[in-house]
């Protein structure tokens, strides 16, 4: 069962769903590449991040298919269909329906959905397309399709968070023989990944400059913050196994001077683990636009990420959006944040609580920093969400040139997506959101 079926439901119940900024293509740069159908394991309307920032980039310039994990009911009254959701960046949202019989048949799962996948490319005309995974786990549903082009976003270590499936490293070296490129999300992560795949590159975490520097203007405090007493130590993100609990329980104990204000959806730990203590405010999840409007209100944000498995490999998207919002930021050693923003002296880092208090106390007068700004700004002048996404393109134009004379890799246009349906699963039409 794939990673993000443990969360299923707070997942799809997420109300506010995530929009980009409308600087989400600062400079589009035209280019032709086939159809591009995405795999993830993140459902689009959860927490906007790396999978939204790129594929709505891809989605300016042509088809992009988001293929979330399958849908399972709860009864056996429903075929296997589609659901389709049209987001208004163009990004068409395509999820598998399933009953619940098929839910302990992984096999007969897999198969049902690449047919009714197969049933809707066929529909749609996608006979020229390249396939984009964030999840392994998804070769399963996908590995009879013939893309003229294979790329493996690892955007993190997936295999070392909670509740992985025991069968996902297995999956990923799979997948490894079928992509032609791997980009993942961090050095880190390059620096292992590049010993499974010879044409590995790192695109760590970038920046929607336009969208978080909102926070350097005017903008109206946030009701739900606004009764919260200064000063205000900030954290965004999802709260789950890589939140450093123990760190905010002792911060917020040492320091109940400070605010402490978490942001984001609570997901695979249990709520009532979480501190209580009266200066910790959980404000829940907030929309993607909304994000600059809370940073304005914050004295210092932090990066509260333990030290275990599962944050080996991160390269946090949010470090570079907390700095953009003019915050200063304090975080835990995580590799790729200590390289290059700690090495720069950009973001402070500290290892225990009294340490992280310590920086804290110092990060709550850096705004008056002159010369912390300027290094700052200049070096988010030199990354953007934007340049990531166009050198991506460039190598994906490249490998496309380098195998356009291998007749075995081309497939004519008039081709379908499959050439025969290989069971009798009777399809339902397609069902738009």
């Amino acid at each position: 069962m794939p990673p993000s079926s443990t969360v299923e439901t707070p997942l799809r119940a997420s109300a506010n769903a995530a929009r980009p900024s409308d600087s989400a293509a600062e400079t589009p740069t035209a280019y032709t590449l086939p159809d591009l159908v995405c795999f993830a394991h993140l459902h689009w309307d959860f927490v906007w991040q790396r999978p939204q920032h790129l594929l709505s980039r891809f989605a300016q310039h042509g088809r992009v298919f988001y293929v979330e994990d399958a849908f399972y009911h709860n009864d056996d009254l429903i075929e296997p269909h589609v659901e389709i959701k049209n987001r208004d960046n163009g990004v068409k949202v395509v999820v598998v329906h399933l009953p619940q019989r098929l839910r302990a048949d992984e096999t007969a799962a897999d198969q049902a959905q690449f047919e009714v996948l197969s049933h809707y490319f066929n529909e749609q005309g996608v006979t020229n397309y390249i396939f984009w995974y964030y999840t392994p786990m998804a070769l399963g549903k996908s590995r009879q399709f013939t893309p003229k082009l294979t790329v493996y976003d690892c955007m993190d270590e997936l295999a070392a968070f909670k509740f992985a499936p025991p069968e996902l490293k297995k999956r990923e070296l799979e997948l490894f023989t079928k992509a032609d490129l791997v980009f993942t999300g961090g050095h880190t992560l390059y620096e292992s990944k590049r010993e499974q795949h010879p044409d590995a590159h790192p695109f760590p975490s970038s920046i929607d400059k336009a969208h978080f520097g909102q926070a350097r203007g005017p903008l109206a405090e946030p009701a739900d913050q606004a009764g919260i007493a200064h000063p205000r130590i900030g954290f965004f993100g999802v709260v789950d196994e890589r939140l450093d609990i123990e760190l905010l329980r002792q911060l917020s104990q040492a320091h109940p001077e400070w605010q402490f204000v978490i942001i984001g959806p609570v997901v695979k730990i249990d709520p009532a683990t979480l501190p209580r203590t009266a200066n910790v405010h959980y404000l829940g999840g907030k929309d993607y636009k909304e994000l600059p409007s809370y940073l304005k209100g914050w004295d210092v944000a932090t990066l509260l990420f333990a030290d275990n498995e599962s944050t080996k490999f991160i390269s946090p998207t949010k470090t570079p959006e907390y700095l953009a919002a003019g915050n200063p930021v304090v975080s835990t050693p995580i590799r790729d944040v200590v390289r290059p923003y700690g090495d720069l002296n950009l973001v402070q880092i500290a290892d225990n609580a009294a340490d992280f208090g310590k920086a804290i106390e110092k990060a709550l007068t850096q705004r008056e920093d002159a010369d912390w700004r300027k290094r700052t700004d200049d070096y988010l002048a030199t990354i953007s969400w934007d340049q990531t996404w166009q050198q991506m393109v460039d190598l994906m134009q490249d490998r496309l040139a380098a195998k356009k004379d291998d007749a075995s890799t081309t497939v004519g246009t008039s081709q379908p997506l499959v050439a025969t349906k290989v069971s009798e699963v009777e399809l339902p039409p397609v069902t738009p959101a």
